[in-house]
């Protein structure tokens, strides 16, 4: 009695000891293409989540999107994200993401993938920056809508990125061959001064003067005119964007942790973070654009970017 007494106890003291112990430890592997975003938001997550390691790897958005799709049979990252809605659906394509829908979200439908395959988070959208000293200068009238801007009375007073090395040039003029055609962008070539190489030049160029109207986008829009530049915004008729996004991983080594992860971005603590750095959130009240006072252009044709630059090249530089 005395020896089954000893052994009930030494199981009670085993399971307690068991109990008592340090749970596995939890982790979260993300691939991202933007650093610096990721890195706000994940100092936001591990507020939340202080239990859960996060781990990362930082790319541009080609790069990552091939390494996660080479990675399919062994998947290596639980959530691809800050990747561009190209990227979301070639990822959804190649079989790369599984559905999830994450918990709560406050992300405007719009802004959902219809199968649950992802969740766009932001939209960069396009603006002008339009210098007023330099209007005034000129004699030259305020343009409201991106089909003023081929008006002749704007010759050599547009500045804009070129698609051949931005993002952002790229995200404009695709957009306006959409919408408009190639004829518009051929015209539009005649009224401009200089294609920058990087996103911000045309609104460098304004800023300073040099030229009436340069064409980039948001947060560099915004960031022209608090640094007391004598410029105004002014948004199109409709607006190029581009929008970026996540998913979850299938298979992915870490799938608690990486839904745990999507419900963060899905929040009002994730749009806060992002409101901070972006243009334009999902989540409606956080960010420097407000959605309901533009109309962001819907892509009608799948864009084949690198068949786009030779026909800019050739077309519009001659080249």
């Amino acid at each position: 009695m005395f020896f089954d007494t000893l052994k009930a106890l030494g199981l009670a003291t085993a399971l307690a000891t068991l109990g008592a112990a340090p749970s596995l430890a939890r982790e979260v592997v993300l691939y991202n293409a933007s650093d610096s975003v990721n890195t706000a938001l994940v100092a936001a997550f591990k507020k939340v989540h202080p239990e859960i390691e996060v781990k990362f790897v930082s790319g541009s958005t080609g790069p990552i999107t091939e390494r996660a799709i080479a990675e399919k049979g062994k998947p290596q990252a639980d959530v691809v994200y800050l990747v561009n809605n190209v990227a979301l659906e070639q990822l959804k394509q190649a079989g790369v993401f599984e559905p999830y829908a994450p918990k709560d979200s406050k992300i405007a439908p719009a802004f959902r993938d219809p199968d649950d395959f992802y969740s766009k988070y932001f939209a960069t959208t396009m603006c002008m920056v339009v210098n007023k000293d330099r209007l005034a200068q000129k004699k030259l009238p305020m343009p409201t809508t991106w089909e003023d801007l081929i008006k002749p009375v704007y010759a050599k007073e547009i500045a804009l990125p070129s698609p051949l090395k931005s993002g952002t040039g790229g995200a404009i003029l695709t957009t306006f061959v959409d919408a408009f055609g190639w004829p518009f962008v051929e015209n539009l070539n005649e009224n401009v001064y200089q294609y920058s190489d990087g996103g911000s030049g045309g609104a460098a160029l304004a800023g300073a003067g040099e030229v009436a109207i340069g064409l980039t986008f948001d947060t560099t829009c915004f960031e022209t005119k608090s640094s007391g530049k004598p410029v105004e915004i002014v948004y199109g008729r409709i607006t190029p964007n581009v929008s970026e996004g996540g998913g979850l991983v299938a298979g992915g080594p870490n799938p608690a942790e990486g839904k745990i992860f999507l419900d963060f971005m899905a929040s009002e603590e994730a749009a806060q973070v992002l409101g901070k750095v972006v243009g334009a959130t999902a989540v409606p009240g956080h960010g420097l654009v407000d959605l309901n006072e533009i109309t962001l252009w819907q892509m009608r044709r799948p864009v084949d970017i690198a068949a786009f630059r030779r026909d800019f090249a050739s077309r519009i530089l001659k080249q």
